[in-house]
């Protein structure tokens, strides 16, 4: 497992396919900020929240200049089903094999119900311009996460 990033790592390169199988790179974004989030599994209820609070402040982002990427280790055509399902305009990508997953310590070992299991750990990273990382918050919750990261970041929400 990898360690977590903290403020001035270097956020690792990635290029991974969306929901239509067009490739998506980091590297696209350099000279934007980048809000990289993980989630555990499109269609599900606080995954579909996230997103849909993405979705709902993209405008938001967009304006004070921040990109947003969703990743998650759910297939291509899932994300495409995700996307159409809950009409969601934020970029979703899939790591199936879960390596960006664990370059950005997201995933690792999580425990529910007394159960130690490995699975994604719900993770927001903030890439500045550069691509060196401005904040890593790992151990998110779905709902009013993206409320809070409007405050933290000083972005005034729509």
């Amino acid at each position: 497992m990898s360690e977590r990033l903290k403020a001035g790592d270097t956020a690792p390169a990635f290029t991974l396919p969306d929901a239509d199988g067009k490739q998506v790179s980091l590297a696209d974004h350099l000279g934007r900020k980048v809000i990289v989030y993980f989630y555990p599994a499109a269609l599900t209820p606080g995954c579909t929240t996230q997103a849909c609070d993405f979705t709902d402040n993209l405008e938001v982002f967009a304006g004070a200049g921040y990109d947003v990427i969703g990743i998650s280790p759910d297939k291509p055509e899932k994300l495409g089903k995700f996307r159409e399902t809950e009409n969601l305009k934020v970029t979703l990508v899939a790591d199936e094999d879960k390596s960006v997953l664990e370059a950005y310590a997201a995933y690792g070992e999580k425990m529910n119900y007394g159960k130690t299991y490995l699975g994604v750990i719900r993770s927001t990273i903030v890439v500045d311009e550069q691509g060196k990382v401005e904040h890593a918050l790992y151990n998110v919750k779905a709902t009013g996460h993206v409320a809070k990261l409007l405050r933290d970041l000083k972005i005034a929400a729509a």
